[in-house]
């Protein structure tokens, strides 16, 4: 396909409510969209990065840096077929994988449309709904928490997962349980713990636990493994497994039973389903992360999740969750059973309100011609 124009931009959206976890807290988004046009087809893209590197070494600076300097050039110099040229095309460039998952998901994208099949036949999804968790954010209180919680439960959600960190856990956990014994709960502590915090972490058998998340160090698979090892509730890694190769090494030293897939955490699509097939010839069930996306990165979570092993409910959750209005059309929406329904129409399909995005919009480059223009 031929690139005619890639246009980058910065969208400030603010969140409906704060957002807490162990990284601190988040009240407004610096959203990257990338908007690649092609043949009369525009196929979109959302770098998930935060404002700051704190989840991973990207931020909303350095990824538009590199977005803007390097992996856009070098896309618009290239007439990629497939998303999965994208690897090849971005090889010079070291990590930096959700800057590079921004323009390989917009590429998928334009492929379906091209196609004229839904994205999610592309990835070979075969789900026509998808079910939804929830991922809860540290709150001022207990009492406040249990709040959210009976209104995520009220709106269908299957699974409630709760951010975590010392000081904010066992006793949550205890009151949380309390309150409903029976619903799929898991936590997320996005690194939080040492190993003199091995012997908390076994406490949390207590509380009946679908997963662990992420407890030990962001980039460590032994420590994991050793802790795994005195727990009967599983592991789930997030931000250690960046590719394929991370999730063999993760699932044969034992360091988890549940994998964690973020599109921009591994990169793009190409590499998620890698991780995605890896983990399903080993028997290991994975699921949808978030990263507080705007709809079209939420759209490329939902069709992403289509795939068969996403066997457990993902954070892929309703737009109004988040914001006030958002930049598609129509916004996710969740069933009263939990589920979101996969679209069937060509590409993402959700269309994208380009007037909210341009009012939204703080600062735009494009790419045309080869040529960079402010």
């Amino acid at each position: 396909m031929r690139i005619d124009a890639i246009i980058f931009r910065e969208l400030h959206m603010p969140l409906v409510r704060p957002f807490e976890t162990s990284f601190g807290v988040t009240r407004d988004r610096r959203v990257l969209l990338a908007e690649v046009q092609s043949e009369g087809l525009i196929g979109w893209g959302e770098c998930t990065v935060g404002e700051r590197p704190f989840f991973s070494e990207e931020s909303t600076d350095t990824a538009w840096q590199v977005l803007t300097r390097e992996l856009g050039p070098m896309l618009a110099a290239e007439s990629p077929e497939h998303g999965g040229d994208c690897p090849r095309i971005f090889r010079q460039v070291r990590g930096n994988r959700m800057a590079k998952a921004t323009l390989e998901n917009a590429i998928w994208d334009l492929e379906a449309q091209r196609e004229g099949i839904p994205l999610s036949q592309l990835l070979g999804g075969v789900r026509e709904e998808i079910p939804c968790g929830v991922s809860l954010g540290i709150q001022s209180s207990i009492p406040e928490l249990l709040s959210v919680i009976e209104r995520e439960l009220a709106a269908g959600y299957q699974r409630i997962k709760l951010k975590c960190k010392p000081g904010w856990d066992v006793d949550v956990f205890e009151q949380v349980r309390n309150r409903w014994p029976g619903i799929m709960l898991s936590c997320d502590a996005n690194s939080a713990y040492r190993l003199g915090d091995i012997e908390h972490l076994v406490g949390f058998e207590a509380f009946d636990l679908l997963m662990i998340e992420q407890p030990l160090w962001h980039d460590d698979f032994y420590y994991h493994s050793m802790l795994q090892k005195q727990m009967q509730t599983a592991i789930c890694l997030d931000e250690s497994i960046r590719n394929r190769r991370d999730a063999l090494a993760a699932i044969e030293m034992e360091s988890c039973r549940i994998i964690n897939i973020k599109l921009g955490r591994v990169g793009g699509f190409s590499e998620a389903i890698h991780v995605h097939n890896a983990a399903q010839e080993r028997g290991v069930p994975v699921w949808c992360g978030g990263m507080l996306e705007s709809g079209v990165g939420r759209a490329h979570n939902i069709a992403l999740a289509s795939l068969e092993n996403f066997s457990l409910p993902g954070d892929v959750s309703a737009s109004a969750r988040y914001w006030l209005e958002d930049i598609i059309d129509p916004e996710v929406t969740v069933s009263p059973r939990g589920e979101i329904s996969i679209p069937d129409s060509p590409g993402r399909g959700y269309e994208v309100k380009s007037d909210l995005v341009e009012r939204l919009t703080v600062r735009k480059e494009t790419i045309r011609d080869f040529a960079l223009v402010g």
